[in-house]
């Protein structure tokens, strides 16, 4: 008779076992955001880098937005991309919320002032202790290169 297995055991197996999960987030505050942020996504799956998208607002839903951002690393994220316009206040929430690298992408829309200068500051000027990175205006493929750099430091 083989003696049972101890829960620490368990959790050493489970420890080293490889799991497919995604290992960027992209998340933009809006539906009419996708097709400037698929962009990141398709230059992640081109390197085989496996991400999931989501569409959440800073200003809608800020309790969603802090509890994806409090759970990213515990479900394997180790980089999320955040994409905005005007305030563009998601990617500092995301921020905020987590230890990961945040990647802003800022994002013009109709109502942007100076063709998306006004997403650009927001997210460029955070407050010490709330890092997060900008790339160029509508510029997500950017944001994913860069996401896929930090992923192979």
């Amino acid at each position: 008779m083989s003696k049972p297995t101890t829960e620490t055991e368990v959790e050493t197996a489970l420890e080293g076992l490889e799991v497919d999960s995604p290992h960027v987030g992209i998340v933009m505050g809006s539906k009419s955001d996708m097709p400037a942020m698929e962009k990141a996504a398709a230059e992640l799956s081109e390197r085989g880098i496996l991400h999931e998208v989501r569409v959440m607002s800073a200003h809608r839903d800020p309790e969603m937005v802090a509890e994806y951002a409090k759970n990213a690393r515990m479900r394997g994220l180790r980089v999320i991309i955040a994409g905005a316009g005007l305030s563009a206040a998601l990617p500092g929430v995301v921020a905020a919320h987590t230890d990961l690298p945040v990647i802003g992408v800022p994002l013009t829309s109709k109502t942007s002032i100076a063709g998306g200068l006004d997403a650009l500051l927001s997210i460029s000027q955070m407050p010490p202790g709330v890092p997060v990175a900008c790339v160029g205006v509508d510029n997500a493929r950017n944001a994913a290169v860069l996401a896929a750099r930090i992923l192979n430091a």
